[in-house]
């Protein structure tokens, strides 16, 4: 892909934001704490209270289209933190005014609109960034390594678990939520970062077979769903996920099982190491008393650590963590897993094109 937008040298990074609900101020939050380096210019919500709210606590410039903000804005990247439906044609919207997009999980709800975000943006030689802040958790940061290094000699194994809870008026705050078109369900929305560890960590997955079911509540996707995977290395692993954990959330975990090693990263949302065990020693190992925290947050406190990498990217001294192209990695695990559940078969990666 040519960029063609010139590094941000001389003055703060702009960006401008569109879509000012729940997720919003996580990144009006990373970008606060990265006021040095940048400023957010512009909001734009379609919601006039949402919009207003988001003006008073910011004190950017409210639009109340995303055409009228394109026309008016300075802004260098434009953050979509929109339903997840709305994603693919805003993406090309801006990137046809000559913009980068940074865009919030899922990036689509379909692999052909995916694919076409990428393809818009390469186009018009702007830069599409795909949030996958869960990557930056120090308890993961550590498992990466210890699996780049090798030290889990061949793996064995991979289990994934998100037992979290959303209660049917989470479902019920906005019409969107709960949808095919606009949202996705438990796994595309809620387990999207812990679907993008299976290939970000494990390596490329050769097939996957899955379940999903609306057990309770009241919408169009699944509340609860399981998949059963094979990498490509010949590890197996299944990845368990449900909304209804009774009475809150209970866990977000990886567990990797290897030759040579055995590690399982847990708490609520992969932000306690609970076993650590090598054959052999290593400098690493230090560090994982530190790198467990805890939280409340099923979020994490990654953003600000994405935002940096963004930040330093626009400036030429970084190169994009999470492009365009490795957000399509846990799209397409997550499409294989839909079609699995619809047609009763296993499915072959990667998807045709």
């Amino acid at each position: 892909m040519h960029v063609t937008r010139p590094s941000i040298c001389d003055r703060k990074v702009r960006f401008a934001l569109v879509g000012c609900g729940r997720i919003a101020n996580n990144h009006f939050e990373a970008m606060h704490k990265h006021g040095e380096r940048c400023e957010l210019t512009d909001v734009c919500d379609i919601d006039p209270q949402a919009l207003a709210a988001a003006v008073a606590k910011t004190g950017a410039r409210g639009h109340a289209s995303l055409t009228a903000m394109l026309a008016a804005t300075q802004a260098d990247c434009v953050v979509l933190t929109t339903p997840s439906g709305l994603h693919p044609a805003q993406a090309a919207e801006v990137a046809r005014a000559g913009i980068d997009v940074m865009t919030e999980k899922p990036m689509a709800t379909r692999w052909t609109d995916g694919l076409a975000m990428v393809k818009a943006c390469d186009e018009a030689g702007v830069r599409l960034f795909v949030v996958k802040q869960n990557r930056r958790n120090r308890t993961l940061q550590l498992l990466k390594q210890a699996v780049d290094e090798g030290r889990f000699g061949r793996l064995y194994m991979v289990n994934v678990n998100v037992f979290w809870t959303r209660p049917q008026s989470y479902y019920d705050s906005a019409a969107w939520r709960g949808t095919w078109e606009f949202d996705g369900g438990a796994f595309m929305n809620q387990a999207s970062h812990y679907v993008d560890l299976l290939d970000w960590i494990c390596g490329p997955v050769e097939s996957v077979m899955a379940y999903t079911g609306t057990l309770a509540r009241n919408i169009e996707v699944e509340d609860t769903g399981v998949a059963a995977l094979k990498w490509r290395n010949g590890a197996m692993g299944s990845v368990n996920v449900t909304m209804l954990t009774y009475p809150k959330n209970l866990e977000g975990s990886i567990t990797l099982l290897g030759e040579k090693g055995t590690v399982r990263i847990g708490g609520v949302a992969v932000n306690k190491i609970e076993h650590w065990e090598f054959e052999q020693p290593h400098e690493m190992d230090a560090h994982i008393g530190d790198a467990s925290y805890q939280t409340t947050s099923v979020y994490g406190f990654g953003h600000p650590l994405y935002y940096d990498n963004v930040i330093n990217t626009l400036r030429g001294d970084a190169q994009p963590e999470t492009d365009g192209r490795e957000g399509l990695k846990s799209l397409e695990l997550l499409i294989a897993m839909y079609l699995s559940s619809r047609d009763g078969k296993r499915i072959n990666l990667p998807l045709s094109y």
